[in-house]
């Protein structure tokens, strides 16, 4: 029994996750009652993609006197938030770690966010203000809380702090970037652009001062040759034979900051439509394909209908309820062609921005350490050239399933622009798509607070208030995209 015991913390410390929940699990047939035990199988049940067994591990070493009980309500918590779209169950586990613990700054942290993505601002802002006088030094807590902030002016002491945050040598590289883009926000809306541009510049420093050892970097051939492969691998267009069914959602993606949250929440005032968020099926599934796009000659109907089937299988969990559901991935133009393979009457919503505007808005964005481009101007630049040459490819297969949705043009013709976008996908005009901002719908991506106001066009042309500081982002895409200049 010590032995497999042994063992299973070795094989959990090695990173072999399967194996080691595996003994863990040979561990508790025995002694059922070891909830430290319960504990660690539900930690990597999690890591290997379980998500509902991971709940019943955890919830197993709460049956059994874990220590730390808050932290285990807490993990159930992101769980039922982040993997099963489970929301007010998760609100719920971040309340009884509160209850337990009133101070546990983790749960305060993630209710807080759980408040924003409902569009619940001085709820969420008084969770920051409670946990920032738990931790004055929670930095990720006091950039969320600016970030709340809806206007700036100079000298405005939430500015302040942040500043003096930043000058301290003890912040590490992660928190450095969270408090650098939100001092970066804070001096746009102050009007303050060279000095927004240059707390950008720094917290993207930060940004990639902070990814872990080893993890990659943004190289442009590589990216090339990647874009090469799709080609390859989707040269003709892909048709129906009638057999696979409707696809199961409405794919909408471009490049990151080009109005797909918008579009997505307009849409998703329909009757008929639930917004799905940035479903990560299409991508998980494009990973089990490894070495993908390679292996897509490989795939024959009985596998293409396995794989559709899966799809189907884990948006109906999410969303049970759907009738018409919307899968807003902005990196899915990667994977139009997969997309199309699975579900060939796919229809595609392809959001467009002014090219200058969307780079810049990219690099004025925290986004993952897998989005290895968005740190640096030029390979933004260059990524944006590999997204339009893909983009062309696909519309030359798929000219009447692909739309373009232009953000530009909607935030000054709304109706004009949208009542298009609804007939594309099959749908009648609905005058509530124009209220999105009025409903109390969960948003999770970095535009969670813009979609919470009417239409404006202050983000339209935002480049021209930085043009003294990206001539050379602008000669980068002139280079390849003329109209950008």
């Amino acid at each position: 029994m010590a032995h497999l015991f042994r063992q299973a913390v070795a094989l959990r410390q090695a990173g072999r996750f399967e194996e080691s929940i595996a003994a863990y699990r040979q561990v508790l047939a025995v002694d059922p009652a070891a909830p430290d035990c319960w504990y660690n199988v539900g930690w990597m049940e999690r890591r290997v993609g379980r998500p509902d067994a991971a709940l019943g591990a955890y919830e197993q070493a709460l049956r059994h006197g874990v220590t730390g009980a808050e932290e285990v309500h807490l993990n159930r918590g992101v769980i039922l938030m982040d993997d099963l779209n489970r929301v007010d169950e998760a609100e719920r586990a971040f309340g009884e770690a509160l209850r337990l613990n009133p101070d546990y700054a983790p749960a305060l942290l993630n209710l807080a966010n759980l408040y924003e993505d409902r569009g619940a601002r001085e709820e969420a802002a008084a969770l920051y203000e409670r946990l920032l006088s738990v931790d004055p030094a929670c930095w990720e807590g006091l950039a969320r809380f600016a970030n709340l902030k809806r206007a700036y002016a100079t000298g405005d002491p939430l500015m302040a702090r942040l500043e003096t945050a930043l000058a301290r040598a003890d912040v590490s590289p992660a928190d450095r970037a969270s408090l650098g883009f939100a001092l970066g926000r804070a001096r746009d809306l102050a009007g303050e652009y060279d000095a927004a541009f240059d707390a950008y510049a720094v917290a993207n420093l930060a940004s990639r001062a902070s990814a872990p050892s080893g993890a990659p970097r943004y190289d442009p051939q590589a990216h090339e040759r990647h874009v090469d492969a799709l080609i390859s691998a989707f040269p003709e267009p892909i048709r129906s034979d009638g057999s696979g069914g409707d696809a199961p959602a409405i794919f909408i993606c471009g490049m990151f900051r080009s109005g797909s949250t918008l579009l997505e929440q307009a849409l998703a005032g329909h009757a008929q439509v639930t917004a799905g968020g940035e479903v990560a099926t299409l991508p998980e599934l494009a990973r089990q394909l490894a070495p993908f796009p390679a292996s897509v000659s490989a795939i024959d109907a009985e596998r293409r209908r396995v794989l559709a089937d899966a799809y189907r299988a884990a948006v109906a969990r999410l969303y049970p309820a759907a009738q018409v559901l919307t899968d807003k991935r902005p990196d899915n133009f990667l994977l139009i062609g997969l997309a199309k393979l699975l579900f060939p009457d796919a229809k595609i919503l392809h959001t467009v921005r002014d090219p200058v505007d969307t780079c810049l808005s990219t690099f004025f964005l925290h986004l993952d350490h897998a989005m290895t481009y968005a740190s640096d101007l030029s390979h933004i630049a260059h990524y944006y050239g590999q997204y339009r040459r893909l983009m062309a490819h696909w519309k030359t297969l798929y000219p009447d399933d692909i739309h373009d949705f232009e953000y530009d043009r909607f935030v000054r013709a709304p109706r004009e622009t949208l009542e298009p976008a609804l007939r594309f996908c099959g749908l009648e005009w609905d005058e509530r798509c124009l209220a999105f901002h009025e409903r109390g719908s969960l948003v999770r991506t970095a535009s969670v607070w813009q979609v919470r106001e009417p239409l404006y066009q202050r983000s339209s042309g935002r480049s021209l208030s930085y043009a003294g500081r990206i001539a050379s982002l602008r000669a980068a895409l002139d280079a390849f995209y003329p109209r950008a200049s």
